[in-house]
């Protein structure tokens, strides 16, 4: 899949942009409550964990691998 990197690096901004406190500073992590919001949808393992990742489960997988295609696609060029 060919993905358009401006678009990922515009994605990346604008969920650390989402994550903005102290004025100009960001998480370098996801926000916590999104997280939590896609354990409830059961698109991944508790967050709330000691681990420094998730899991994904089936469906999440499944939703997931579409996102790119959908959102980040390079649409100037053909696959």
């Amino acid at each position: 899949m060919n993905l358009d990197t401006n678009k990922i690096d515009e994605a990346v901004l604008a969920l650390l942009y989402l994550t903005l406190h102290d004025g100009s500073r960001a998480w370098k992590t996801l926000d916590w409550e999104a997280m939590h919001r896609l354990h409830e949808q059961s698109f991944i393992s508790d967050p709330a964990s000691r681990s420094k990742s998730v899991v994904f489960t089936e469906a999440g997988l499944a939703k997931a691998s579409t996102l790119p295609g959908d959102c980040l696609r390079n649409r100037t060029q053909t696959a």
